[in-house]
């Protein structure tokens, strides 16, 4: 699994780094830490492995597909997504990048726009659309974006135990 994200200090709670969000929340509920290597970090156990690439965000694809070469597996990634209202999840098996340049990214490094993604709402953008993602979530935000980072949890939970098609009924039904 692939939660995308900028590394740094300066976009650590930003919109754009829910994915990183999401994989740190489930390395914590899983009891896995994270190992840092020069272009990713990496979590291994419970028959998952959680990876956040370094690359910046627009450069996902690239250390997607080299994560892939070693670890020939089905995956999944989670990004931020400003088309959805805030909180709210979509989970699906395919598609476009929707305008992320992290899922461009990997959409043209794999050549394939056939991998499923859980998109985690976080619009609508109320400024410049990369200003808005780049930007740390509000006081009043925070809460909604907690709850959220903890239902893409079960949601991912539901993925492994259920199968991606039960799950995203599950997912998307809300």
């Amino acid at each position: 699994m692939f939660g995308l994200g900028n590394p740094g200090r300066k976009y650590q709670r930003t919109r754009h780094n829910l994915g990183f969000m999401v994989v740190d929340h489930l390395s914590k509920r899983w009891g896995l830490e994270f190992k840092h290597y020069p272009e990713f970090y990496i979590s291994k156990g419970k028959g998952i492995i959680l990876v956040k690439p370094l690359s910046f965000i627009n450069n996902s694809g690239v250390v997607v597909k080299e994560v892939l070469k070693e670890y020939q597996e089905d995956f999944l990634v989670v990004c931020d997504d400003f088309n959805l209202p805030l909180g709210r999840l979509r989970l699906r098996p395919k598609g476009g990048d929707g305008g992320h340049n992290g899922l461009a990214s990997i959409i043209y490094y794999l050549q394939t726009e056939d991998f499923p993604r859980l998109r985690l709402g976080i619009g609508p953008p109320t400024c410049d659309p990369v200003e808005f993602v780049l930007s740390d979530f509000t006081e009043e935000e925070t809460p909604e974006v907690e709850r959220m980072i903890e239902k893409a949890g079960d949601a991912i939970n539901w993925v492994l135990s259920l199968g991606l098609d039960i799950a995203m009924t599950r997912v998307n039904s809300e």
